[in-house]
């Protein structure tokens, strides 16, 4: 229960938070500015998929009492070790609650801390790559001639964009975290800038030298130690280490007794089965099609070319709805044969089943009986998002795009005709 609730307020809920903060930003521009939506396209899409992984688990765990359930079965694992003396001063409870306890403000400072200054704009980028990670060029023998440099890799990233997002996050991460763990450049921002962190960024990017692509930066030299952007890198390495300091010091602790806690577990319950972990292996999951109770309904088992049809129609207004107006054309048919459904007569996009989903599923290939390709698993819903610390049968189920909407697409839109005649599809 200790590591789930850590999961739940100190990892999810943050993270959830910063990328629902970066994302509204992103959104609104790439509303605003068709050749900006392509840019950001892809990362939005990275972004968001882990802010409603957060979300989605973070609900399932409330939803379904994990928390509690997890603490009543410890009860039983204390109960198991009192009675039997298994592991009798090793297996510590009160240990394993400390260690967690004195650990999740740090390990939510570090989550708001990872989400707000690592891959979310350039300049902190560019300011991190400045003192690790880019090639040293010029002469050994020389320092003062020794410098970076930095590509001009403009047709990426939007200026406007990239300059809101950085001042919204590091506005929003000052109202975070406590005061003590605000990297010392927050002093330059007050001093020098007004607390304003949008005219900091704003100078930064128009002054700092990190931001002139193309131009060698001398790194012996005293300009280069005393630009802003420069020491605003400095400043996010060295909080990143006081961050992860204390946590690293409690990670071996927590170890050895999550160890011990199997270990009683399974002594426990050694007439139960027990399975090993099955992440980062090649493995089969077997299941059936069907939907399940949604609000105390049937929710079907699958979509229909309508269906998202009428998505596309709020496509101006919900960004994850907006599709090339082709796309509208092709699923606004009246006939899709030979790809419709011989027993619902429609075009069924996806459907749900019972099977297992984690990270690294997508794309993997679903087979029914006779060992006919069906569809692709790409998602689960929102109620198998905790599946990773908890899986709910009644209620979690995979997604899988049916393998005859694929062959539509590449029929009616990718026009790949010797591709279809090669998987000659039954």
């Amino acid at each position: 229960s200790y590591g789930i609730r850590q999961r739940r307020d100190a990892i999810n809920e943050p993270r959830a938070q910063v990328r629902g903060v970066k994302q509204d930003v992103m959104i609104r521009h790439m509303r605003a500015d068709e050749a900006v939506r392509i840019k950001y396209d892809s990362k939005y899409a990275q972004s968001s998929n882990y802010w409603k992984n957060s979300i989605g688990m973070n609900k399932c765990i409330d939803s379904t009492g994990l928390i509690r359930q997890k603490a009543d079965f410890e009860a039983r694992i204390r109960h198991y070790q009192d009675s039997t003396g298994y592991l009798k001063g090793k297996l510590d409870f009160d240990l394993m609650s400390r260690l967690y306890n004195e650990r999740i403000a740090v390990r939510r400072a570090m989550t708001v801390f990872t989400e707000t200054f690592f891959r979310t704009n350039e300049l902190a980028s560019r300011a991190l790559r400045a003192h690790n990670g880019s090639e040293v060029k010029g002469p050994e023998n020389k320092k003062s001639k020794q410098y970076i440099e930095f590509a001009d890799n403009s047709a990426e990233w939007d200026e406007a964009l990239d300059k809101e997002v950085y001042a919204v996050l590091l506005k929003n991460y000052r109202e975070q975290v406590d005061a003590k763990y605000l990297p010392d450049f927050y002093k330059t921002i007050d001093s020098r800038f007004g607390g304003d962190c949008a005219k900091y960024v704003d100078y930064l990017y128009a002054n700092s030298m990190l931001m002139k692509s193309g131009k060698k930066i001398y790194i012996n030299k005293k300009s280069f130690s005393k630009d802003l952007g420069v020491q605003m890198g400095l400043d996010i390495m060295s909080m990143y280490a006081s961050l992860g300091e204390p946590l690293t010091a409690s990670v071996d602790s927590i170890d050895v007794q999550e160890k011990y806690l199997c270990a009683a577990k399974i002594r426990m319950e050694e007439d139960m089965p027990h399975y090993s972990d099955a992440n980062f292996t090649m493995r089969l999951s077997y299941g059936q099609v069907g939907g399940f109770m949604l609000n105390g309904k049937p929710s079907g088992y699958y979509t229909t070319a309508e269906s998202i049809v009428e998505k596309m129609d709020k496509g101006d207004k919900v960004v994850d709805y907006f599709a090339e107006p082709i796309m509208k054309t092709l699923l606004s048919a009246k006939n899709f044969d030979p790809y419709t459904d011989k027993t619902t007569g429609k075009m069924q996009l996806c459907f749900l089943t019972n099977n297992d989903i984690t990270g690294g599923n997508s794309g993997s290939p679903m087979f029914n009986g006779k060992g006919q390709l069906i569809g692709l698993a790409f998602d689960g819903n929102w109620d198998s998002l905790s599946g990773d610390i908890f899986f709910d049968s009644k209620l979690a189920r995979c997604i899988g795009v049916d393998i005859r909407y694929v062959l539509f697409m590449m029929d009616r839109w990718g026009h790949a005709d010797r591709l279809l005649k090669e998987i000659d599809a039954k």
